[in-house]
């Protein structure tokens, strides 16, 4: 179950269809991972066909990403069986 955002826009889209500050070629996509993200109860669950889950490294340890396009991304992490600091984010 989804816990908390760390991106006030993608809260915004997931709590109330808003979708101001998201770019509008992702919104399908992303609505589709938190769709997922809620149902999810550990990373591996969203280990799906053209998310290319992949978990960071370094000072992001913990923090699980999948590919919306190009190079942008959500990140987030799970706290028991909530995903947790919801983040939507271009990587370069």
């Amino acid at each position: 179950m989804i816990k908390s955002f760390k991106n006030k826009a993608l809260s915004k889209l997931y709590t109330d269809g808003n979708r101001g500050k998201i770019n509008p070629d992702h919104v399908s996509k992303i609505l589709r991972v938190l769709d997922r993200l809620d149902a999810s109860v550990n990373p591996q669950d969203m280990n799906l066909p053209g998310y290319h889950l992949h978990q960071l490294k370094g000072r992001l340890k913990g923090v699980w990403a999948v590919s919306i396009s190009g190079n942008w991304r959500i990140t987030f992490e799970f706290e028991g069986n909530d995903a947790i600091n919801i983040d939507y984010l271009d990587y370069h």
